[in-house]
Parts: C-alpha cells; sequence; structure tokens
C-alpha cells in the first residue's frame, strides 16, 4: 500500500512563495516512478501542473511554467515543488501522485493523499 503525504500549504499574498513537500512510504519504490504534481481548485477539476520522471527531468503545465520548480530525493522518497510568484489562480489543494502526465485522473483518486490547500489572496 503506497502512502502519500503532502505538506507545505498555507496563506500567501500574490508574488509570494510556497515549498510543498510529498513524502511517499509503503511498498513503492519511488526511484522508478515519475512523479507529479496537481492542483484542484474549488468545484474543478484535478489539473497536471508537473512531471519529474526518474531521471530528473521535469517538465511543467504551462500556466506555472518559469514559476514553479519540481525536484524530488530518491533517497528520502521526497518530491518537492518550490512555488514563486505565487497569483491568485494558484488557489486549490494540492496533491503529489506516482503518475505521468497522461496519468492524472480528473477525478481524485480515493488512494491519493489528502493533498495541501494553497491559498493565494490578499
Amino acid at each position: 500500500e503506497v502512502r502519500l503525504v503532502e505538506s507545505g500549504g498555507g496563506l500567501v499574498q500574490p508574488g509570494g512563495s510556497l515549498r510543498l513537500s510529498c513524502v511517499v512510504s509503503g511498498e513503492f519504490e519511488f526511484r522508478r516512478y515519475d512523479m507529479s504534481w496537481a492542483r484542484q481548485a474549488l468545484g474543478k477539476r484535478i489539473e497536471w501542473i508537473s512531471t519529474i520522471n526518474t531521471g530528473g527531468v521535469p517538465t511543467y503545465g504551462d500556466s506555472v511554467k518559469g514559476r514553479f520548480t519540481i525536484s524530488r530525493d530518491n533517497a528520502k522518497n521526497m518530491l518537492y515543488l518550490q512555488m514563486n510568484s505565487l497569483k491568485t489562480e494558484d488557489t486549490g489543494v494540492y496533491y503529489c501522485a506516482p503518475a505521468s502526465r497522461g496519468e492524472i485522473p480528473g477525478v481524485k483518486p480515493t488512494w491519493w493523499g489528502q493533498g495541501t490547500q494553497v491559498t493565494v489572496s490578499e
């Protein structure tokens, strides 16, 4: 069983920064999986944000490119998302997932973690 625990969210003003973390535990070889961040705004479907593949190569959605940076630490089974220049439209619950971009569903699976809330507001 895989357990995903996200943290690091909070309330921040537009233009601010946050760093999200995700720890993965259980019977799971972290280093063998592409890992992604996704988010869900209130009343909307899951939106893919970024993926980092097993080789450490990142890809980003157009809405966050140039502002967010994904990284991973295979020794610690950790995934990170550095978010800079935050905008109000970045508000939502952020999830990590052992998936590539094309595998991110529109509806949150029950086995995902609880996510971490990011609110960007004045």
